[in-house]
């Protein structure tokens, strides 16, 4: 650009066709301080006033306001031209710079971000690694020694002056169970997904080791976990093994869930019915995501599980994994106490012609023949407004008995407001207003 001394445009060459289709152009015999943003302005009479002294060119980074009102970022360098006090003034699109930057800002807050809930993530497994009652060593793959070692598998097999930590796996036992020691390393090493068991000794004691590999950091390591029946190992009750085996095995789709519905734990029932391929699969998946007409359902079940503690023979729909959609059952349970408060969710498929929602006391004709005996009698505009307000009142009386006579449930149901819905039971003697009020 070229600037007499009053700061106006005289003259321009554009170079880029985003600066024309924002409107540069248009700068022409305008003053170069209006075609700025207020917070440059300084900037462009600090350029002005260095270039007429000569006081040597820098570059500036100036924010211009195009048309439609974006920003847009132009570093400029402004020197004495030497004729009636005229300035070039050099400018070059720093957008794409600015985008690099903002992307290179992104980036490292989404590292930062990535970072932090890492280090959570190692703190709170650190934490159950320390905490945890079973005994558990890590043992490098390559130098067979021992890496790690939690608090029990200290107390279990280590001694009071040393701890586990940097000895040889095998030395840890007595001589004569070393053999099996590296045994057990040798065949767990067979793959990942292999658990070699094996029982050792030291000290006059029996343990129960297994063994499996893992990768981590680019190396491979064995996870070994000993447990000893002298010590009293905690183990799971013979009547709670016996429970879940019965609900591993029920014909019914049964599946647990936290509050937030994610799903912790279901059957084999529960994956052939909603078409999932593995327990892996199942695991964190969102139980709405496949159970009940979106948001409408979820709402409805959350209420009356939490108002009632249970919910018997609830009639909504299942969608599978690979599209499908059938009619279901559904019996489900709030367990409120405990270290986590849960769902519990039996589902059935619906028996083929049963009717999926509860009945209600009203009837509609039974036939066009009935409607027809009306006609003559009454006017059509009068028949019309007898029927819609008896289907209306019928499916507020289905809404409300779904619900339990939740009445905000049942507005959201209905697909009208609260106001809406008291004004219909107010009309109909609908629902014990009483109590309501």
């Amino acid at each position: 650009m070229i600037i007499d001394r009053s700061g106006f445009i005289r003259d321009m060459a554009l170079n880029n066709s985003d600066m024309v289709q924002d409107g540069f152009e248009s700068w022409l015999d305008r003053r170069w301080a209006d075609t700025v943003m207020a917070d440059s302005r300084p900037k462009i009479e600090e350029l002005l006033r260095d270039a007429a002294n000569d006081a040597g060119p820098r570059w500036r980074e100036i924010n211009h306001r195009t048309d439609d009102g974006a920003a847009v970022a132009v570093r400029y360098i402004a020197m004495n031209a030497g004729e009636d006090g005229r300035i070039i003034a050099i400018g070059r699109d720093h957008r794409a710079i600015s985008q690099l930057e903002q992307r290179l800002i992104q980036a490292q807050q989404a590292m930062e971000q990535d970072y932090r809930k890492l280090r959570e993530a190692e703190s709170r497994y650190r934490l159950l690694f320390q905490l945890a009652s079973e005994a558990v060593i890590v043992v490098d793959a390559t130098t067979r020694r021992i890496v790690e070692a939690n608090p029990a598998a200290d107390r279990l097999v280590g001694s009071a002056e040393s701890s586990l930590v940097g000895r040889e796996f095998s030395s840890t036992f007595e001589e004569q169970s070393r053999d099996a020691a590296i045994s057990l390393l040798a065949v767990a090493q067979g793959g990942p997904n292999l658990t070699a068991q094996s029982t050792l000794r030291q000290g006059g004691r029996a343990f129960e080791v297994a063994a499996s590999l893992f990768r981590q950091d680019r190396a491979s390591l064995f996870l070994v976990r000993l447990s000893s029946p002298e010590l009293g190992v905690i183990r799971t009750p013979e009547s709670t093994q016996h429970l879940l085996s019965v609900l591993e095995r029920i014909p019914d789709a049964f599946v647990v869930t936290d509050e937030n519905l994610r799903i912790l734990a279901q059957n084999a029932a529960f994956l052939d019915l909603s078409r999932i391929a593995s327990n892996e699969q199942a695991r964190g998946m969102s139980l709405d995501t496949i159970l009940g007409r979106p948001e409408i359902d979820r709402n409805v079940l959350l209420s009356s599980l939490r108002q009632h503690g249970s919910l018997k023979n609830f009639a909504t729909v299942l969608r599978t994994r690979l599209g499908e959609q059938e009619d279901v059952e559904v019996s489900a349970v709030h367990v409120a106490t405990g270290e986590q408060p849960c769902f519990g969710f039996s589902i059935r498929a619906a028996a083929r012609g049963a009717v999926a929602r509860p009945r209600i006391a009203g009837e509609l004709p039974r036939s066009v023949e009935q409607l027809s005996q009306l006609v003559g009698r009454v006017s059509l505009k009068e028949l019309v407004r007898e029927t819609t307000e008896l289907v209306e009142r019928l499916c507020i009386e289905a809404a409300l008995e779904l619900t339990g006579n939740n009445r905000a449930s049942a507005a959201e149901v209905l697909g009208v407001s609260r106001q809406s819905l008291y004004s219909k039971l107010h009309r109909y003697g609908l629902g014990d207003l009483a109590a309501g009020e």
